[in-house]
C-alpha cells in the first residue's frame, strides 16, 4: 500500500513478498474456494496449527478465513506525489482607519466644508468688523466737542480792516518795477520795432497783430495737442508781427499765459526748447544762450536743400520774462548769421 510520502509500506522490499515460516497448508487442489470468487494473491493471515494428533485420528481443518486485501500495486506503477505548495506570502493587514471604524450611521458621518464657504465667511467677518469700527468710531467722533483750531501763526492782517486815507495810501510802483503795468495793457505795444529796411508782411495767423488760440495751434504740427496743451497752460492771448526784405522774412510772436501756481510761460517755453536739439525735428544743436535771459537760447538750422528750390535757411529764438514766451523765426535763401538773429532777440527782451 502506497504511502503519502511516495515510499512503499514496511512489508514490501524490492517487490518480494515474505510468507511467516508457521502457516496453515491451503486447501485441497480439487476444492478450491470460490466463495469470495477470484482471490489475488496476498499475505494470509494465519493461525498457529494446533498440536499434531496421532496418524490414525485426523481432524481436518477449518477453512481459513481471509480478509480480501486491496489489489496490490504494480512495482513498476508509481503515484507522482503532489508538487510542494509555495509558502503563503502573507500581506500586512492594514490598521483600521477612522472611516472603517466610524459608524455606517449616515447621521453620524461627518461631512467636509466646502473651502469657498470658509472664505466667504472669513470675508463676511470682515467686513462686518470695518464696517462696525468705522460706525462705532464715527459715533464716538459726533458725540464729541468741537476742537478749537490752533491760532494763526500771524495774529495781525497785512493791511488795515479800513483804507487808508488819500495822503497816507502808498503811491503805485513805478513802471521799471510794477511788470503788470506793461503786460496788462496793450500786448501788441510790447512788439520790438520794425528794423530799417523791412516791410510789413503778410503772415496767415497775424490779424491786426493779435494771434488767436486756434491760429497759433494751428502753426504746429499737431493742432490739436497744441491747443489742448495751451488750454491746460492758461493760455491768455498773443500777438505777433511780421516782415519782409527780399527773400527774408521775420515773424515775431509773445504769448502771454496767466499768472497762478504754474507758469504757463516757463513750461511752453521748456516744451519748445526740449525738441530743439534733434535734427529731424528741431535745429538738431543746444544753441546758445540769449544774453540777458536766464534760459533763453538761439539757434541756426542746416540748410534745407531741396531739388527744384532755392535752399532754405532758418534761425530762432526762444526766452522767457514773466507771463509772455516770446519767438522769433527768420527765414532766408541765404545764410543767417548769429549776429542777426542775437540781437533781434536781445531788443524784444529790452522790450518785456
Amino acid at each position: 500500500m502506497c504511502a503519502g510520502n511516495g515510499t512503499r509500506a514496511s512489508g514490501l522490499y524490492g517487490g518480494t513478498l515474505l510468507e511467516p515460516k508457521d502457516t496453515i497448508p491451503d486447501a485441497p487442489a480439487g476444492e478450491p474456494d470460490t466463495s469470495a470468487g477470484p482471490q489475488p494473491v496476498v499475505k494470509s493471515v494465519t493461525t498457529p496449527a494446533p498440536p499434531s494428533v496421532p496418524p490414525s485420528v485426523t481432524t481436518p481443518a477449518p477453512p481459513s478465513v481471509t480478509t480480501p486485501a486491496p489489489p496490490s500495486v504494480p512495482p513498476s506503477v508509481t503515484t507522482p506525489a503532489p508538487p510542494p505548495v509555495p509558502p503563503a506570502v502573507s500581506t500586512p493587514v492594514p490598521p483600521p482607519s477612522a472611516s472603517s471604524a466610524a459608524p455606517a450611521d449616515p447621521a453620524a458621518t461627518v461631512r467636509r466644508r466646502p473651502r469657498g464657504r470658509t472664505t466667504l465667511l472669513i470675508a463676511a467677518a470682515a467686513l462686518l468688523g470695518i464696517a462696525g469700527g468705522v460706525a462705532v468710531g464715527y459715533g464716538v467722533q459726533a458725540e464729541r466737542p468741537p476742537t478749537p483750531l490752533a491760532a494763526l501763526s500771524q495774529p495781525g492782517l497785512g493791511y488795515p480792516a479800513k483804507a487808508l486815507p488819500a495822503d497816507k495810501a502808498p503811491g503805485p510802483l513805478p513802471a521799471d518795477e510794477d511788470r503788470l503795468v506793461r503786460t496788462d495793457g496793450d500786448l501788441r505795444k510790447l512788439l520790438v520795432a520794425k528794423p530799417k529796411g523791412y516791410q510789413e508782411g503778410e503772415h496767415f495767423f497775424s490779424q491786426d497783430g493779435w494771434v488767436g488760440l486756434e491760429e497759433y495751434a494751428r502753426s504746429f504740427e499737431d493742432e490739436g495737442f497744441m491747443y489742448e496743451e495751451l488750454l491746460d497752460a492758461d493760455f491768455r492771448r498773443a500777438a505777433g508781427a511780421s516782415w519782409e526784405r527780399g527773400d527774408r522774412s521775420v515773424v515775431v510772436l509773445l504769448v502771454q499765459f496767466r499768472s497762478g501756481v504754474h507758469t504757463g510761460a516757463v513750461g511752453h517755453a521748456e516744451q519748445q526748447r526740449s525738441y530743439m536739439g534733434e535734427s529731424d525735428v528741431g535745429a538738431g544743436n543746444e544753441g546758445d544762450p540769449l544774453k540777458g535771459s536766464g534760459n533763453g537760447r538761439y539757434y541756426l538750422y542746416e540748410a534745407d536743400n531741396e531739388p527744384g528750390y532755392l535752399p532754405l535757411y532758418r534761425a530762432r529764438a526762444i526766452a522767457q520774462r514773466g507771463d509772455v514766451m516770446m519767438e522769433i523765426d527768420v527765414f532766408d535763401s541765404k545764410p543767417i548769421s548769429k549776429k542777426d538773429i542775437r540781437s533781434l532777440a536781445e531788443r524784444q527782451l529790452e522790450r518785456l
